[in-house]
């Protein structure tokens, strides 16, 4: 029986293509078609095509002949740590701009953490594509 299911996940897995570094890339490093190759592999959730790879940033150590996952890469970073940003709030027709100190990184259309300078409240916000932060509720 054992031997028969073993058989069964075999023959269900499909051979596919997926998107490898040709060298060890660190968080934070600008990732580019020079630095990825085609390896045949059996992973889900993992790039099967160079060019939604190349132009991203790693977010997680990404290791040479490993698969790269999903979570594994996002947008170039915009804003870094400690750097002082334009934050807006809109609502209802209210809009406020002040500004705030990112507390982490963040690339366009990431969710990150701010400081707001006036208040020394802790907010959340998205990253725009000037680099400045539009504030959510």
């Amino acid at each position: 029986m054992k031997y028969f299911v073993a058989l069964l996940l075999l023959c269900t897995s499909a051979q596919a293509d997926v998107v490898t570094p040709t060298r060890t890339l660190r968080p934070g490093t600008l990732i580019t078609a020079a630095d990825l190759t085609i390896k045949a592999g059996l992973q889900d959730g993992m790039f099967d095509r160079i060019s939604d790879v190349a132009g991203q940033e790693a977010r997680i150590a990404l290791y040479a002949g490993r698969p790269i996952p999903f979570e594994g890469i996002g947008p170039p970073a915009v804003i870094n740590r400690n750097q002082i940003v334009p934050l807006q709030f809109d609502a209802g027709g209210l809009t406020i701009r002040t500004e705030g100190r990112a507390l982490e990184r963040g690339g366009i259309g990431d969710r990150v953490r701010i400081m707001n300078l006036s208040s020394r409240a802790t907010l959340f916000g998205f990253v725009q594509s000037d680099g400045s932060i539009k504030v959510t509720q």
